[in-house]
């Protein structure tokens, strides 16, 4: 076994939670929690899986992420995103083990106009975006041995995000309409778990010092930025077979045309500075990232059509 032991990875069936089981493959012990195994959103039950688990590491890519349903389901979204984190921190400060944790871009209000920084004052416009953020503060309030990363606009080859429901989209429709004011950096579920892993294998192995040198919020998304429009010109742009060479037209409109009962920052750009200096990390450019999830997703597509 490494010198990881045992590693608890939460939401193991999420999006990212996929790319952190690939991630940590042959690190130490992983253990998969998901929400049909263990409800998160029950005190209880997350308190008695760290129990039962004892790791040496947890992972928790746990998150209620529906960002409009939020709205509505507010109890079940901050009990996920905000008490569950809370106790997973409660616990790995008890055992003195790392907890990595992942946040939003969204407990910022968007009213900036150059990338954000963690010293920057949040103000969540969303009820999904407060929950994100009563969860940084409760680890930050428990201390510890923690990461937190910030992340934005995370999509991958698995799940529900917006690069599978535009190839979906794209299969149906000739013309969509895109939101085009809303500014922010599309991030691989693939980025962030590798960076996540290079990150922990360097703290655990006492490359970056004591806890207190290295503990704390960072940001950690691809670089560079775009509208949600041209993210989907971009995703179409790549798509091909996968769309069966079919390419819809994408109309540009404002926010305020498409309305949502969650409201979204207009610019969510997080500065990575910090990360890539404490740490000697950076994720790839945006378009990179893009351009390796399509290899991957028409990976896929080629295996199952030759199966």
């Amino acid at each position: 076994m490494s010198r990881m032991g045992r590693i608890l990875l939460v939401g193991s069936a999420g999006q990212l939670g996929r790319e952190l089981q690939r991630s940590f493959a042959g690190e130490g012990e992983l253990i998969c929690c998901v929400r049909d195994e263990v409800d998160i959103a029950d005190p209880d039950q997350v308190r008695n899986l760290v129990h039962t688990v004892a790791p040496d590491l947890i992972l928790n890519a746990a998150a209620y992420t529906a960002v409009d349903r939020a709205e509505s389901e507010r109890e079940v979204a901050a009990a996920i995103n905000a008490v569950a984190p809370r106790i997973l921190a409660e616990e790995a400060r008890r055992r003195d083990v790392l907890l990595v944790h992942y946040s939003t871009d969204y407990i910022f209000d968007g009213s900036k106009e150059s990338p954000w920084l963690e010293t920057d004052q949040p103000n969540p416009l969303s009820h999904y975006g407060a929950s994100k953020l009563a969860g940084e503060q409760a680890i930050t309030g428990v201390g510890g041995k923690y990461l937190i990363f910030r992340t934005s606009w995370v999509y991958g080859p698995h799940g529900k995000n917006f690069l599978l429901t535009m190839l979906r989209l794209g299969r149906e429709r000739d013309r969509l309409a895109i939101v085009n004011d809303q500014i922010g950096a599309p991030t691989t579920s693939s980025a962030l778990a590798g960076a996540t892993s290079t990150i922990v294998r360097g703290v655990l192995g006492g490359k970056f010092g004591p806890a207190d040198a290295w503990a704390g919020l960072y940001h950690m998304t691809c670089s560079g930025s775009t509208t949600w429009a041209g993210f989907a010109r971009a995703i179409f742009a790549r798509a091909g077979s996968l769309l069966g060479d079919h390419t819809p037209e994408v109309t540009p409109i404002a926010s305020k045309d498409y309305r949502t009962p969650a409201t979204r920052p207009l610019y969510s750009v997080l500065s990575n500075e910090k990360l890539a200096a404490r740490f000697g990390v950076r994720l790839p450019p945006w378009e990179a990232g893009l351009d390796d999830t399509f290899e991957r997703l028409q990976v896929a597509q080629a295996v199952i059509r030759s199966s």
